[in-house]
């Protein structure tokens, strides 16, 4: 096993997250700088802004289940993973329909509900691919501690915990400790720039000491490392885990293991059409291949197949001819 930290008996990957609908819109450079001096990355708003940005697209809106957790545990769940989800989501037709999105793509959802109304997240694609978020919360901010126990956990080898979580402190510490109380390896991919940057002394104070397994982009690995040195920056990163990845978008990736870095090369493609979903996914490839004990170079792999098919499309749902080519990177019995 690539991972040999991971349970012998278990094969099961939970995540734990925001549950969100994500309103996707097609925008030019000047509407994203009518909004927000930042492109890219991601930024909480209230409902308010929310609804009030969407009155003012000029694009069609494509509404999709997303949260980044979510994205990662529906790619598992689509490679035949043992998939489990937990957050909040509204009594609402939006949290309807998030938690049969979830069933249908081989997901088990273990959900709590609330009288809020369901988070979204209002995707902003420039004509560059890039995406910038703003992201109400709604009822995925409502998930307490109390919500969170061991046994939610008990099938689990790997706990995926969404690295927005480092916005209720509270809720990060008790899901760190019920992870590892039931004896699952904890993953946290760092999400976005700006997360890292608002919560960093948190993040590596409380959350950095109980993750085995850290994922982070380059901006995300500048932000957390303070270089923009990707081998140093990498090289820090894996004295924090025990496996650390750079994700490297269309240079492909690094993977840290034991001291020993795996280049991983990009799918070579042009037709990138969004984002979105992009680390999201090649998260689920990753996690996947390591609960099924294959090397870092399958790892990779994989990773890079799901990473390539979600640019491919509009938001984090790669449809049924995307997945049959993503089955070509698998290991054949």
């Amino acid at each position: 096993m690539m991972y040999d930290k991971l349970s012998s008996d278990k094969r099961g990957i939970v995540g734990v997250g925001s549950a969100l609908m994500d309103l996707l819109v097609f925008e030019d450079d000047a509407f994203l700088k009518g909004i927000s001096d930042v492109k890219g990355g991601m930024t909480l708003v209230d409902a308010s802004f929310a609804d009030g940005v969407l009155d003012k697209v000029t694009s069609e809106v494509t509404v999709v289940p997303g949260g980044a957790a979510c994205n990662t545990i529906v790619g598992v769940g689509r490679l035949n993973g043992r998939a489990t989800f937990v957050g909040k989501r509204g009594r609402d037709s939006y949290g309807d329909s998030f938690e049969k999105d979830l069933e249908k793509n081989g997901v088990t959802p273990n959900l709590v509900t609330s009288d809020t109304s369901t988070g979204r997240v209002l995707s902003i694609i420039t004509p560059d691919a890039q995406r910038s978020m703003f992201t109400y919360l709604g009822a995925a901010s409502e998930l307490i501690p109390d919500e969170i126990t061991p046994e939610k956990f008990k099938d689990a080898a790997i706990v995926l915990i969404e690295g927005y979580l480092v916005f209720n402190q509270d809720l990060m510490r008790k899901t760190l400790r019920a992870a590892k109380d039931a004896g699952a390896a904890v993953a946290m991919d760092l999400a976005s720039f700006t997360v890292v940057e608002e919560a960093l002394d948190f993040i590596k104070a409380e959350v950095i000491p109980s993750v085995d397994i850290l994922i982070a982009n380059e901006d995300e690995a500048r932000a957390f490392t303070g270089t923009a040195d990707e081998a140093t920056a990498l090289s820090a990163m894996s004295q924090c885990a025990d496996v650390a990845v750079l994700k490297l978008g269309a240079r492909g990736s690094r993977i840290a293991v034991g001291g020993v870095v795996t280049e991983i090369a990009p799918v070579v493609g042009v037709d990138i059409v969004d984002t979105t979903g992009a680390g999201d996914l090649w998260a689920a490839g990753f996690l996947y291949g390591l609960v099924m004990g294959y090397s870092v170079d399958i790892c990779g792999r994989i990773a890079s197949a799901c990473g390539y098919e979600v640019c491919r499309v509009t938001g984090a749902d790669i449809p049924e001819e995307g997945w049959a080519r993503i089955q070509e990177a698998l290991p054949q019995a």
